[in-house]
C-alpha cells in the first residue's frame, strides 16, 4: 500500500490528506499544535460559552469550494449559516454601502452606480460555477472555459484603485475598495483587483457564509472525514528537519515556504531552496476580539445586519492606509475588518453578550499595540462602542505567528500577493505545488488559489501527488 505524510493540519493539509486517503493511500498527518485546524479554529477566549474564531471567520470562497462540496460534511454535523447582509461599509456622516448576496439587491442600494455594479458582476456570477474550475487552481494553465476566464480575467489585471474609478459615488467605490483591501497590498498596484473581484463574485454566487458553531466545526468535520477513510492524525508533533519524517512514498507540506526550506535543507535543488528561502511575506493582522453587551451600536443601523463590516472610510483613505502598512508605517486609523458571525449563528452568543471579531491591517511584524486604534475605528462609526465592551482578547502580529507559524510576521495570507507570487506561488514554475524533489509537494495557502478555508491548495497538490504515485 502506498503511503503519504502531510506536515501541517490546517484546512489545506486536511484537504490533501482526505484526497489521498479517498484514493486508497495510507495517510498520516503531523500537526505541531495540540489542536488541528491552523487558521480554521475557534474557542472561548473571553466569556465562557462565547465562541470566537481564531482567524478564518467569513467564508465566501469556501462555501462554494468544489472540494468541500464533494464531501457531504453535513454527515458530520457541519452547517453553513448566512447573515441578512453579507458586508457593510459605513462612511463618515452615517451612510453605508451594503453588499448583499444578490447582485440586483446590491445594485439597488448603490443608486447611480447600480447599473455599473450589475454590469461588472452579473455576468461572472452567472458563470461562476464554470469560472471556479479555472480560478481555483494554478493561474498558468490551459483553461477549461477560456472565454469565461478571459472575460473575468481582463479587469483583474487592473489596480483596484483604477477599477474603482468605474464608480461615481463614494459609497460604491469604498465598497469595492474595502473588499480589494483583503489582498493587503497598495491598491495602486497592478492585479490588486483580482482578489476583490474574486471574493465579490464568489460571494454573490454563494454568500459570505459562516460555519455554525465556529470555524472549528469545519476542521472537526474534515478531521472526521479523514478518519472515516482511514487517515491518522498526530497532534503535538513539530517537524523541524527531514530526519523526523516517517518513511513515505509522498510528503506534502501545509507550511510557510521558508519553513519548508528549513526542514528540507540541502535535499532541495539549489534554485528551489533559494526561491523558498526568499519568499516574501506581506503586512500583518493585529487581532482584537470583543465581548459586547447588546452588540455594536452602529450609527448606521444597516451595519447591524451585516456579518462583515469594513471600517476604513472612503476609497482614498483605504488606499492611503494600505500604502502606509506596506511601507512599514502604522496608520493612525487603520483598515479594520469586523466580524459579527453571531448574527447568522446566534448560538455563539451568551444571552445579550455577543462575540465581535476584528483585526486591523498593520505593518509586517508590527511590535506596537494597535488596540486603541481598533477601538477608535469602532467609535468613529459606532459611538458608545467602548462602553458596551465587557471583555476583550488581543493577539498581536507576534502572537499570531506563535499561534500559527504559517502567519509569519502576522501575515495571515501566507505570503505577499504581489504579481509574481499571486501567479506562480513560491517559485517561478508551471507546477507551483512541486518542490523539486520527487514525491514532495507544498500545499499551503502560499500556493494557488491562495488563502482561505476552501481546501483547494491541498486538493490540487494531492492530485499532483496521486499522478506521481500512478506513474
Amino acid at each position: 500500500m502506498t503511503s503519504a505524510v502531510v506536515v501541517g493540519g490546517g484546512p489545506n493539509g486536511l484537504a490533501a490528506a482526505i484526497t489521498l486517503a479517498r484514493a486508497g493511500v495510507e495517510v498520516t498527518v503531523l500537526e505541531a499544535a495540540d489542536q488541528m485546524g491552523g487558521g480554521v479554529r475557534s474557542g472561548e477566549a473571553i466569556v465562557p460559552g462565547l465562541v470566537h474564531d481564531h482567524c478564518a471567520a467569513i467564508h465566501p470562497m469556501a462555501v462554494g469550494s468544489a472540494f468541500l462540496a464533494d464531501l457531504d460534511l453535513a454527515r458530520h454535523g457541519f452547517r453553513w449559516r448566512w447573515p441578512e447582509v453579507d458586508c457593510a461599509h459605513p462612511l463618515d456622516g452615517g451612510g453605508a454601502a451594503l453588499l448583499h448576496r444578490s447582485v440586483d439587491d446590491t445594485a439597488a442600494g448603490l443608486g447611480p452606480d447600480g447599473a455599473r455594479w450589475r454590469a461588472l458582476f452579473a455576468g461572472p456570477v452567472g458563470r461562476f460555477d464554470r469560472l471556479s474550475q479555472d480560478i481555483m487552481g494554478p493561474l498558468l494553465h490551459v483553461p477549461k472555459h477560456p472565454l469565461t476566464l478571459a472575460r473575468f480575467g481582463a479587469p483583474t489585471l487592473l489596480p483596484a484603485a483604477a477599477l474603482a474609478r468605474l464608480f461615481r459615488t463614494p459609497a460604491a467605490a469604498a465598497l469595492f475598495g474595502g473588499v480589494a483591501a483583503h489582498t493587503f497590498r497598495p491598491l495602486h498596484y497592478p492585479m490588486t483587483s483580482a482578489i476583490g473581484l474574486g471574493i465579490i463574485t464568489a460571494g454573490h454566487r454563494h454568500g459570505w457564509a459562516v460555519a455554525e458553531g465556529g470555524s472549528q466545526s469545519l476542521t472537526d468535520a474534515l478531521a472526521a472525514t479523514l478518519s472515516e477513510h482511514g487517515g491518522e492524525v498526530r497532534t503535538g508533533v513539530r517537524v523541524t528537519s527531514a530526519a523526523q519524517l516517517p518513511a513515505a512514498d509522498v510528503v506534502l507540506f501545509d507550511l510557510a515556504p521558508t519553513a519548508v526550506a528549513d526542514i528540507l535543507g540541502d535535499r532541495l535543488p539549489r534554485r528551489a531552496s533559494r526561491s523558498l528561502s526568499k519568499f516574501r511575506y506581506g503586512p500583518g493582522a493585529f487581532k482584537v476580539d470583543f465581548a459586547v453587551q447588546g452588540g455594536v451600536p452602529w450609527r448606521n443601523p444597516d451595519a447591524g445586519r451585516a456579518g462583515t463590516v469594513h471600517l476604513g472610510g472612503d476609497l482614498g483613505e483605504i488606499a492611503a492606509t494600505e500604502r502606509d502598512i506596506h511601507a512599514g508605517r502604522m496608520p493612525a486609523r487603520p483598515f479594520v475588518l469586523v466580524g459579527q458571525q453571531y448574527l447568522a449563528d446566534p448560538g455563539r452568543s451568551v444571552g445579550d453578550i455577543h462575540p465581535v471579531y476584528s483585526y486591523a491591517h498593520v505593518p509586517h511584524g508590527f511590535t506596537g499595540d494597535a488596540t486603541e486604534a481598533v477601538i477608535g475605528q469602532f467609535e468613529r462609526f459606532a459611538p458608545g462602542f467602548r462602553d458596551r465592551v465587557v471583555g476583550m482578547a488581543v493577539r498581536s502580529t507576534t502572537e499570531m505567528s506563535v499561534h500559527n507559524p504559517n502567519f509569519v510576521g502576522g501575515d495571515i495570507c501566507t505570503g505577499a500577493k504581489d504579481i509574481r507570487q499571486l501567479v506562480f506561488g513560491p517559485r517561478p514554475t508551471l507546477h507551483p505545488y512541486r518542490l523539486g524533489v520527487p514525491g514532495t509537494y507544498l500545499c499551503s495557502g502560499a500556493t494557488p488559489p491562495g488563502p482561505g478555508a476552501h481546501g483547494m491548495c491541498g486538493a490540487n497538490a494531492a492530485a499532483e501527488a496521486l499522478a506521481y504515485l500512478r506513474r
